[in-house]
This record gives C-alpha cells, structure tokens and sequence, in this order.
C-alpha cells in the first residue's frame, strides 16, 4: 500500500486501546477510505460491512448476514430491526474486535432512526465494552460532519475520534510513477491530483501525453467522464455546477464573474458555491495575511484533475472527438504549461511546508498563501506566487515559481522584489525562486549577491 502511515499509525494507536473506541472517518470519493480499512484490518478480528445504495430492510438484511456469518459461521435470519443487531454484536464481541460500517450515510439515509438506535447501544452497553473499536466511515462529508459529528445528531460527541482522509500531496503521489522521470511526477500530479484511483488509472510506461490521450480523452477509459459521474453521484442539478466549475477552471474566480460567465443571479451561485466548498471541490481564498472575509476573495478548484478536465475535456468534448484522441493529447500538452502555473505553486507551498515542519525554513510560518493587490510603492496592482508571514509579520519568505520551458529570466527576479517592497512592515526578508528549467546567469549571479535561494523540480524531492 502507497501512503498512508499517519493514519494507519492513528488507527493502530486506537486499535491498542484498552477501552471502547469509535472513530468517524470520512473523506471525499475515490481518495482511499476502503482501501485504508481493509489495510488496517487485515489481520485483525474484523466485522466489515458495506453498506449500499439499498432500501433499509435490504441493508439490514446484507449487514445481519455479515455479522452472523462472521460470529457463528453461518446465517440464520436477519435481525428484526438494527437495535437487535447492535445487541446481538455486544453479546457477541469477546476478544478485541473491530466493526466497521462503510458507507453509513446510505443507511441513514434510508432510515434515521439508525443513529439513535446506535446511540442508546453505545451509551448503554458498548462503551462499557473494552472488546469493540467501531469505525464509521462515508464519503459524504457533509453528511459525516452533520448528520453524524454535528450538534443536533444523537451521535454528537460519542466519537473518540475522527479523522479526515485527504488525498495525497505531490510527494507521496509520485510514488505511484517510479518509471517517471520528477519532471514528469509533477505533471501527471498537475494533471491528476493526489486522489489514488486518479493515480492508478495512469501508467508510468507511458508518455504523459500518451496516459492523457488513453487514460482521459478515449472514450470508455475510466477517466474519460468521471468528474461528470462524480458530481451525479453527489448532487442535484448538476448542469449548474457543471457551469460553475467550468467557469472557475477557465479563470473566472469571483462570484459577480462565475455569475456572468453562466447567465444566473449572484446570490443563487453563492449557495452553489457553498455546496462545492462542503464536498472539497473548491476553496475561497483570500490574500495570504488578509481575514477570511476579505472582499478580495476568490474561489479556486482543489482538485487538480476536475480543473484539467473542465478546462480541456467538458469545454472541447465534441472537437476532441472529431480532431481524434492523439492529436487532442497533443493540443492540451501544448497548453500544459498554462495548466501547471497554478498547480506547480501548489506543490512549491506543499514543499515549502513540508520544510517548516522539519525546521528547514529560517522561521516557522504564521500565514501561508498567495497575495495580490495594491503596491503603494511601485503605485500598480501586484502579486506573490507564494508569501509566507511570522506570527507578528516581522518576518517573511517571498518566493515566485515558475513552470516553464526555459531559464528564468533576470526581469522575474527583479519583479519579486519590486513586489516585496508592498511589505514594507516586514523587516527580516527571504527570497526563493523555484524553477523547472533553471535560471539564467544573470539570475544566479544576483541570487548570490542577495543571499536568495534557487531552487528546481529535482530539489523538491530532496529534503
């Protein structure tokens, strides 16, 4: 298994517990929950069911056969309501056992009640019983945070724990491409994220550009519609965050300009907004240093791979189709380098990141983040890839990335440092340029005047 250790680390510490445990796990589709579960229980005494897309009776029926077949190696009949079930796995549960309920949302779904069955068993009898770790697990976060974890829920502040499962950042997604060269990691992470069976879908054997025409563009390739199946999966009215999407993946970030771009009323996009911001598609951001209500927001998709396939595959479909697969995965590696603007200053703040919580950078960060706006001293409208602010902002690390084919040139520099001169509160300043193709002697010669560190793709896989 790829990945994984802290939670499996997690999950181990509560499996070592010499009390009752109940873990709320939750995370977006596709990003490994399952796969983790079966990893972590693999050799341990293990009651794992799957709940699906069922009628009640149905997913009562399918989880009283698991129970009965796991306890007394056979079954007999399905319980007469979950309360029963639940009794019949405390009289049961022996010796240290964990009981896993993937997918709860479609039982709760179906029958609400659930939650306050599974309440009185736990407050009456599980939690008194040292033998049994419970883990419920779903892919609907907002339903895991409300309706399971949240305040008017029966099952508000039972949990032990709780755990997020995240996709993987750009470091533990190249380890699915060991043939790849680190050029090429960050490409196909630019491209897919950090989602696992994005990962899979994509070989190492082949050139980027050949995994873009087989394993996207083909029609029938697992990646061809999926944002598209995801989003039908999850919600309603899917032509409207079609559009949304559409809109924020082709540069259009603020509401007033997603509302043009889709002809709707501002205030109904902002609650559609809402609803992408609770499933993990987008974020607001707002200028690294600025409060979270700062009228210069903008919203930007998360996922990498829903922003590739709404910027080529949903927009150019129908051309796609007529020009062939081959020449489409040509035409958008032409356009890559526009694609990876973005995507590469997300992988430099992971690295970044990662650094500071090695103790590798010259102070511990406060905020973290992209700037943009007003520059009093160069009197124009200026941005930072990257900025990085003390606790008291008497501090700062300004660094600019750049994805591109050629040296950084000499005029990139000396933009960053114009820019840095917006911060005029800041007094101890660090500059970092990142680049894929290296820098330009000019470049080089004043990085060294100045003490600015030069750093490129290779060095974002060292520590």
């Amino acid at each position: 298994m790829i990945g994984r250790s802290e939670e499996l680390k997690h999950l181990e510490a509560l499996y070592s517990s010499k009390s009752f445990e109940y873990l709320v796990m939750y995370g977006r589709r596709r990003v490994g929950k399952t796969t983790l579960l079966q990893e972590f229980s693999k050799d341990k005494d293990t009651v794992f069911f799957s709940a699906q897309i069922k009628n009640d009776p149905l997913n009562l029926e399918d989880f009283s056969k698991t129970v009965q077949i796991h306890f007394d190696n056979m079954f007999i009949a399905p319980f007469q309501g979950w309360k029963e079930a639940f009794e019949y796995i405390n009289r049961k549960v022996n010796r240290r056992t964990v009981v896993i309920i993937d997918e709860f949302p479609f039982i709760a779904d179906s029958n609400p009640s659930v939650k306050s069955i599974l309440q009185h068993e736990i407050d009456l009898s599980w939690k008194n019983n040292d033998n049994i770790f419970l883990i419920l697990c779903g892919s609907s976060v907002s339903f895991m945070e409300t309706e399971v974890m949240g305040s008017k829920s029966p099952l508000h502040d039972r949990q032990t724990s709780s755990i997020e499962i995240l996709p993987f950042d750009y470091l533990e997604s190249s380890l699915f491409f060991p043939n790849f060269t680190n050029e090429e990691k960050l490409l196909a992470y630019g491209i897919l994220g950090g989602v696992p069976r994005y990962l899979e879908a994509f070989d190492d054997n082949l050139t980027i550009e050949q995994n873009i025409a087989e394993k996207i563009i083909k029609n029938g390739a697992y990646l061809h519609e999926e944002p598209a199946n995801l989003l039908k999966a999850e919600l309603r009215e899917t032509n409207i965050y079609n559009s949304i999407l559409s809109a924020i993946a082709n540069g259009r970030n603020k509401v007033s300009e997603i509302a043009d771009f889709i002809h709707e009323d501002i205030s109904k996009v902002s609650k559609y907004l809402i609803t992408l911001q609770v499933i993990r598609l987008i974020m607001k951001k707002v200028p690294c240093g600025e409060s979270a209500d700062s009228r210069k927001g903008i919203y930007v998709l998360t996922d990498n791979f829903f922003k590739f396939w709404f910027r080529y595959e949903f927009t150019n479909n129908s051309y796609y189709e007529i020009l062939g697969t081959e020449k489409a995965a040509e035409e958008i590696m032409e356009d890559i380098p526009n694609l990876m603007g973005s995507a590469f200053v997300g992988i430099c703040t992971e690295y970044l990141i990662r650094l500071a919580k090695k103790g590798k950078l010259p102070f511990v960060p406060y905020s973290i983040g992209r700037w943009w706006g007003n520059n009093p001293i160069a009197k124009s409208q200026d941005d930072i890839d990257i900025l990085m602010l003390s606790k008291k902002r008497e501090k700062g690390i300004f660094v600019e990335c750049k994805f591109t084919s050629k040296p950084m040139p000499y005029d990139e520099y000396e933009d960053l440092k114009t820019a840095m001169s917006a911060f005029g509160d800041v007094k101890e300043k660090y500059m970092y340029f990142i680049s894929r193709s290296g820098f330009t002697d000019s470049v080089s010669k004043a990085a060294e005047k100045d003490g600015a560190r030069l750093l490129t793709v290779d060095d974002l896989f060292r520590d």
